[in-house]
């Protein structure tokens, strides 16, 4: 489940043009290392999390599985994707605070 603020952030990215889409395109901007955090969906194929996990710590890009694509996908309002880009530091950094607070949240309960 996503909170208000993980979607606000995610909704402002997508206005910004920092957040993009897609496996490709998300490839293609971790190997120009433009991307400062990828998002990629809990319900992706194991495939998908192993190959863009391995890309990102080859690159030194930051990675977190989170969300699903409905979910992940229903902000940025472009067609289902399970992975996502955060191109802007300070995105980066407000998202990534957000989702490990939620994460640790779940471990707890």
């Amino acid at each position: 489940m996503l909170s208000n603020k993980l979607s606000g952030y995610l909704g402002f990215a997508t206005k910004a043009g920092r957040l993009q889409t897609g496996y490709n395109t998300c490839l293609s901007l971790i190997e120009k290392r433009r991307v400062r955090l990828l998002i990629v969906a809990e319900d992706s194929s194991m495939n998908t999390v192993k190959k863009m996990s391995q890309k990102c710590r080859t690159n030194g890009t930051d990675v977190r599985i989170f969300g699903t694509k409905k979910e992940l996908s229903g902000i940025t309002g472009r067609g289902e994707s399970s992975v996502f880009a955060i191109t802007d530091s300070n995105f980066a950094s407000v998202i990534r605070q957000e989702i490990d607070r939620i994460q640790s949240e779940r471990e707890v309960f």
